[in-house]
């Protein structure tokens, strides 16, 4: 009987080969994609604590103007109304002025309603 094909022990030994290049081929890949993976979470990480702090500098911002904003309306002098025609167009003026504080982006709603409620309240 004459052997055809390769034999047993050759046959086992290619499929080794091929086993441990598939092998090591999947673990590179593998830790490549790991490595990728981490660079893009820590890039993530980063991104969020940027965008966290730049929206605290807004709010710090907010804050500023509203401090400023009220520091500008202690520091203007309420006239005293003689006739109740000159109370009412000082009435005005304040809204106004607090309107435009509003506008100016000076004050927030909130502060606007308070500071409104506030004049009219007498």
């Amino acid at each position: 009987m004459q052997r055809q094909g390769p034999g047993l022990v050759r046959t086992m030994a290619r499929t080794a080969v091929i086993s441990g290049t598939a092998t090591a081929t999947s673990r590179a890949v593998g830790g490549a994609m790991n490595n990728r993976a981490q660079t893009a979470q820590q890039q993530q990480v980063a991104n969020n604590a940027a965008m966290q702090s730049q929206i605290e500098l807004e709010q710090m911002r907010a804050e500023m103007a509203a401090m400023q904003a009220q520091q500008a309306m202690a520091a203007t002098p309420m006239p005293a109304a003689a006739a109740p025609a000159t109370g009412s167009d000082d009435l005005l003026g304040q809204l106004q002025k607090l309107t435009d504080l509003k506008t100016a982006g000076a004050l927030t709603d909130e502060e606007f309603q308070l500071a409104k409620a506030k004049l009219l309240a007498g």
